[in-house]
């Protein structure tokens, strides 16, 4: 699963002999066989560090790659878990995670540090789509970016967009893959990558990397929707939701959506959602809100952060994040307008997607793009005309 990189960050340091020199070539040669791509007409531009400032032509400097870089050392496979209790027994999948639970430091790919304007610009950022996107979903990144994840002056205040993602496959394909992604960094400057491979049960690793990369980046951000690239939004009516909030700038406790309560560990080898004595032996979960999509304020976010040191790694990561919180004594709030297991129509010969049951929403989860594109200029259309039965 891990597959870190350690390379130098020291390659800036002025050269005294022709000895150093040739290291320091070789070094760069490295550098750029990892790092960098050539795009179409040829020019060499870092894959993390190329930096849009409303257009392509900010590109950090070489220079500056070490100070803005986080390197580990190669995680180490824990051999150590083979001592458990039935871990024989165990899906391939299920031994990985616990060869390698304690692996949470990755390289970036991909980064945008300046998508919140910085550190100390953050609090102008009033809203922050957080969505989770593997990197072939390319599609879905495309009309996310078209219709509810537009960045945008809304009311007064502004969406930002992010995808995070991790890499997938193996060899030319995956090259492929990452080649896709820095394409498409380069044009909308919207992409978290990081080097693991983006699987569901990797998805708690994506969510605890995201939450490092915006207590450094991103700290002041008012309000986050985090969820997936397959869940319509409506992010109009977000901003006026949360805008209404009593006496909450994001500087309290926030953490909304579709909450699910009661739920235990699903003990079925058979499930995607298997969760072994081996991994979990507690009993049932907090109560947490579905992870097709939810709202943070920026302050509940940081404290995800700071108790994911101290919580043990589960695979499912909407569990997870409201274990974090639990640990914290804060809890979810459950809102109508987010539906992650769909929206029930009970007129069986209704259009499910007639955008008159979507326009009051706030998330519903899922929708296939071609619908999610549709559903979004139908809600935007002034004249839409609802009667009251077609509204649930």
């Amino acid at each position: 699963m891990n597959k870190c990189r350690l390379l130098t960050n020291n390659i800036t340091k002025k050269i005294p002999s022709m000895a150093s020199a040739t290291a320091l070539m070789t070094a760069l040669v490295v550098v750029l066989y990892l790092g960098f791509f050539q795009d179409l007409s040829g020019t060499r531009i870092s894959l993390h560090d190329a930096v849009e400032q409303q257009d392509d032509s900010h590109i950090t400097p070489t220079s500056q790659i070490s100070k803005q870089r986080h390197f580990w050392s190669k995680c180490v496979r824990d051999n150590s878990v083979e001592s458990i209790s039935g871990f024989d027994t165990l899906p391939d999948h299920i031994k990985n995670f616990l060869y390698y639970q304690h692996c949470l430091h990755f390289p970036m790919l991909l980064d945008t540090p300046h998508k919140c304007g910085g550190p100390k610009g953050s609090a102008k950022v009033f809203l922050l789509l957080v969505i989770k996107s593997s990197p072939m979903n390319y599609d879905r990144r495309e009309v996310l970016r078209n219709t509810w994840a537009k960045e945008r002056l809304q009311n007064g205040v502004w969406i930002r967009r992010l995808f995070i993602s991790g890499t997938q496959d193996d060899g030319y394909n995956k090259k492929r893959l990452n080649r896709l992604l820095a394409l498409e960094q380069r044009k909308y400057n919207d992409i978290l990558q990081w080097d693991f491979h983006d699987s569901f049960f990797n998805l708690t690793l994506k969510q605890i990397l995201f939450l490092e990369w915006m207590e450094r980046n991103c700290p002041h951000v008012r309000f986050m929707l985090n969820g997936d690239d397959d869940v319509f939004a409506n992010t109009d009516n977000m901003i006026l939701y949360l805008k209404n909030l009593p006496d909450n700038n994001g500087s309290k406790h926030l953490y909304v959506g579709d909450v699910i309560k009661g739920a235990k560990p699903i003990r079925s080898p058979n499930s995607k959602y298997y969760i072994p004595t081996q991994v979990h032996n507690s009993g049932p979960y907090p109560a947490y809100c579905g992870g097709g999509g939810f709202l943070l304020s920026g302050y509940t976010a940081l404290i995800m952060y700071n108790m994911s040191h101290s919580t043990p790694l589960l695979p499912i990561d909407d569990v997870y994040l409201a274990m974090c919180l639990d640990k914290a004594g804060l809890h979810p709030e459950s809102h109508l307008g987010v539906k992650t297991s769909g929206l029930y129509i009970p007129d069986a010969k209704a259009d499910r997607y007639d955008p008159c049951y979507f326009r009051e929403m706030l998330l519903v989860h899922r929708f296939l793009s071609v619908n999610m594109y549709v559903m979004w200029h139908d809600i935007q259309n002034p004249d839409l005309n609802c009667s009251p039965s077609s509204v649930l």
